[in-house]
């Protein structure tokens, strides 16, 4: 829409705000017209955020909602000052968490993956991910979010699955990908390795085991303590401290290891703490990443006595096939009927979880692939410490980042899934060597032999995450977008991903394109429930951002969320704060049809802010101008609570409730000359408010802002507002924080002898020097009209009345005699009867705090509450006895 097409219509808005029409309507009207599209102003600056993927595993949570408002905030503020902005949209394939759903489903339906086939299953996955991802697409939409959809990436498609294969072969090639047989973390349950980063440790009540193995010449003995005591099936070996004088006689024999009756040499190794417990430790090397570390230094065999599922194989002897859990109560009982079970003592640990499946992790022996991470944390570390890393907000979270990465352990990047980037190794079944490659390997590159298969495993799906702000730009091909907008300015994301995530785009990023991915990392806090508690489906109280928007707004929505929101902190979700900014909202609209009433036949050429204004009109410019400065300062800052809080303050207190009052004087008034000036105030004020508040209500403003005397198609790409030294003017701000004082008094006066704002009343004000009462005598009609006085006299030399209400402010006194106010004979009766309420209320709670009895048996908040009371009566006892000292005066 132009200015050519402003017409009559256009000024007239509808009563009341439907957020659903505006919604569907613009969101429509901005894809359409490719509003969000980045590469439209090439010789621009560029600003870059690529969106933190959400996994296609289900619907959007108000999580997402917060992290995504945050930046379109960004994203929009940057569009509007002239930036060639790019948000990049995209999804996250999610491996394990993916393909536990759509087995779930299976499930349900009486089949697994298995019966199935690997490529059947993948399509059943591929229709999931279309579902999700579509419905990832609508809630993006419903929200607002202005994303150049034109560049839209999958982490599994081709472009990032060429980028994914570049890196796993070329940090292969540099040595700093091997595969080898470590203790990792199992989930039984998803039959899958995980990273140490995707175990949760819960603290658990459980037992330890005291076990007495005896020596296998039957002479001594060693008692060994244990929380798992189905692994003592796989002990190749007692430790105990060198220099432990208790047990020197026993190094180099042997013990019988109960049950099978397998003999196991006693060693002594440093790792072993004399002081702690009895001072040997089972050594178990398939089932514990200390005890695997141990059997390396002494060559140790690794005896695993599970399978993937947790069940009990052939090495447990009797107890094969059993479940691990039931084994550990058979062992129990058969150890303890054996007489090795010696003492079983309660004990409180924490034990791993799987974050995905729930399962309880096992310390698992296994052949994985591994990323060597020392090299490429020494870089990481390396930046951040000589300033050229990344920039955390609040900058307390560089120390947990760095403090990871200066500890971190190779990482386990091989997945037993079907879902996922698909290992390019291949096995030669002739020679047993692998071949790494780029392209599909048709020939083993040690013997060239063509009986090859695949790698069964698939990649972490934080792999291809680590990738995301280079690999959604064309990485490894030299693209334009590559060149134009990389690196990244911010990632916005929560502090629980620090590890799982953004420390792995920086050291990869560094890697392969010697830059950060982005310069700042803005972390947000968890958005819990309105009693601070994590939400979840077990609790129930989850929100759903669609349930929010369609009782509230979009707008409503994020505004609340977004200036809800400190750096670094959690927040709470509280409905009656969206019902806050819902109001809030429906201010605006109503501020602003109010002002198009009154601005019918004004153009945006016909908007002159020049020549003389009036006090109030100087006074909104000044505040406007410092409205923008502040506004552009805190975004970024990313201080957007802050942020809210100044528009907030601005748009409802200075310009609805105190300018646009002021206003109606020339908007009524029969002078022409001050009609038109406050008209252009009005009009580019509520304009550039619009601007201002867009990034936050992307719809309403839009909304309004079409129906405003404009320039231009849409306010998404309007030039966002900067300070105007011509609208400095302190002296118009030292004039209006006297007008208000005046009116705000004389508000509070009535207020305080239930006097209403329609009855006249005489007001008498002396000022207490030349230029206050220059300003108030110039200003006489906005005391006249929002006073409603019958009266108004402004004299420095007059004499207080002897009957009055009197109030003191800045510069002035103000009287307003009582004979005007109230009938004094009637009001002195009621405050007799007032003080004589009160005078009971007081000595019934000194009587009761007196009594020893109640003192002593009444709890103490109780007794606190009474306090509270008592002061309270006792307060408004002594106001009332001023108040009638002030009359009978």
């Amino acid at each position: 829409m132009t200015e050519a097409n402003e017409t009559k219509e256009q000024l007239q808005m509808p009563t009341t705000y439907d957020p659903k029409d505006a919604e569907r309507k613009w969101y429509d009207y901005w894809i359409k017209n490719e509003f969000f599209k980045a590469g439209t102003r090439p010789d621009a600056e560029t600003y870059t955020i690529v969106i933190p993927p959400p996994n296609v595993t289900g619907m959007l949570h108000i999580g997402h909602a917060l992290d995504f408002t945050l930046q379109d905030i960004l994203i929009r503020t940057k569009r509007m000052q002239g930036y060639d902005a790019l948000w990049l949209p995209g999804s996250d394939h999610a491996g394990i968490a993916t393909q536990t759903r759509v087995e779930q489903k299976l499930r349900e339906q009486g089949q697994s993956r298995y019966d199935l086939g690997r490529e059947k299953f993948l399509e059943k996955v591929w229709e999931w991910k279309e579902l999700y991802a579509n419905t990832i697409r609508e809630q993006w939409a419903k929200m607002g979010f202005s994303l150049d959809y034109s560049r839209e990436r999958f982490t599994l498609d081709e472009g990032l699955s060429q980028a994914v294969r570049e890196v796993f072969v070329s940090l292969y090639e540099k040595g700093l990908i091997y595969r080898g047989n470590y203790i990792i973390n199992w989930d039984p349950a998803a039959r899958t390795a995980l990273s140490d980063i995707e175990v949760e440790y819960k603290e658990v009540q459980g037992a330890l085991y005291h076990l007495e193995y005896k020596t296998t010449d039957g002479t001594d003995s060693i008692v060994v303590a244990t929380t798992r005591p189905e692994t003592m099936l796989g002990d190749t070996a007692v430790a105990v401290h060198p220099k432990d004088e208790r047990y020197k006689h026993l190094i180099g024999k042997t013990l019988l290891l109960p049950i099978v009756n397998r003999e196991i040499p006693i060693i002594a190794d440093e790792y072993v703490e004399k002081e702690f417990g009895s001072g040997a430790v089972k050594i178990t090397p398939a089932h514990d990443p200390n005890d695997f570390e141990v059997g390396k230094r002494h060559d140790l065999p690794q005896v695993l006595v599970m399978d993937e599922t947790g069940k009990m194989n052939a090495n447990a002897g009797p107890y094969q096939g059993k479940d691990r859990f039931e084994c550990r109560k058979q062992i129990v009982a058969d150890l303890k009927e054996q007489g090795v079970l010696i003492k079983i003592e309660e004990h409180v640990h924490q034990v791993g979880h799987s974050e995905r499946s729930g399962a309880v992790i096992e310390p698992y022996l296994s052949t994985q692939w591994f990323v060597k991470m020392q090299p490429l944390a020494d870089q990481a570390i390396d930046a951040q410490k000589t300033g050229k890393g990344v920039n955390f907000v609040p900058d307390r979270f560089e120390k947990i980042y760095l403090n990871w990465i200066e500890n971190v352990r190779d990482w386990v990047i091989s997945r037993q899934l079907w879902w996922g980037h698909r290992i390019p190794a291949w096995h030669c079944a002739d020679c047993g060597q692998i071949t790494v490659t780029r392209e599909d390997a048709t020939a083993c590159s040690h013997c060239q032999s063509t009986n090859l298969n695949q790698d069964n495993d698939v990649l972490d799906t934080w792999f291809s995450s680590a990738l995301w702000p280079f690999s959604t730009l064309g990485w490894p091909n030299e693209t334009e977008d590559m060149k134009r907008f990389y690196s990244t300015n911010v990632l916005v994301t929560g502090y629980d991903i620090i590890y799982f995530w953004v420390a792995r785009m920086i050291f990869t990023a560094l890697e392969f394109t010697d830059q950060i991915p982005f310069k700042d990392v803005l972390m947000h806090g968890l958005v819990r429930d309105s009693e601070g508690r994590k939400m979840s489906k077990s609790l129930g109280n989850g929100v759903d951002p669609l349930e929010v928007i369609e009782k509230y707004g979009a707008d409503a929505m994020r505004y609340m969320i977004s200036t809800s929101s400190t750096p670094g902190q959690d927040l709470r979700f509280r409905w009656e704060r969206v019902e806050q900014a819902r109001n809030f909202a429906n201010k605006i609209w109503n501020a602003s049809r109010f002002a198009l009433m009154n601005l019918e036949g004004v153009t945006a050429a016909d908007i002159d802010l020049t020549g003389q204004l009036g006090t109030a009109d100087r006074w909104i410019l000044h505040r406007l101008n410092e409205t923008v400065r502040d506004v552009t300062r805190l975004i970024d800052s990313y201080e957007f609570g802050e942020t809210g809080r100044l528009l907030y303050n601005f748009i409802w207190d200075d310009l609805c409730d105190w300018y646009i009052e002021f206003s109606k004087l020339s908007l009524y008034g029969t002078d022409a000359a001050a009609k038109s000036k406050t008209q252009s105030v009005l009009a580019y004020v509520l304009d550039q408010t619009q601007r201002l508040i867009h990034p936050f209500m992307p719809f309403i403003s839009e909304e309004i802002w079409q129906h405003l005397p404009h320039v231009g198609e849409t306010i998404t790409l309007a030039s966002w507002p900067v300070e105007n030294q011509a609208f400095e003017s302190p002296d118009a701000v030292r004039e209006m924080e006297l007008l208000m004082d005046v009116i705000r008094s004389v508000r509070n006066i009535r207020a305080e002898v239930n006097v209403p704002m329609s009855k006249k009343v005489e007001l008498l004000v002396k000022p207490a020097s030349s230029d206050t009462l220059s300003i108030l005598s110039n200003n006489e009609e906005y005391l006249k009209r929002f006073c409603n006085t019958s009266l108004l006299q402004i004299d420095a030399e007059m004499a207080a009345p002897e009957k009055a209400m009197t109030a003191i402010i800045t510069g002035a006194e103000l009287f307003l005699p009582l004979a005007g106010l109230i009938d004094i004979a009637q009001e002195l009766t009621r405050l007799d009867k007032e003080l004589q309420s009160l005078h009971g209320e007081v000595e019934r709670i000194e009587k009761k705090l007196g009594n020893e009895g109640f003192v002593a048996k009444a709890p103490a908040k109780v007794i606190e509450e009474e306090k509270a009371k008592l002061a309270d009566y006792a307060d408004k006892r002594d106001k009332v006895i001023a108040r009638l000292t002030e009359l009978k005066g």
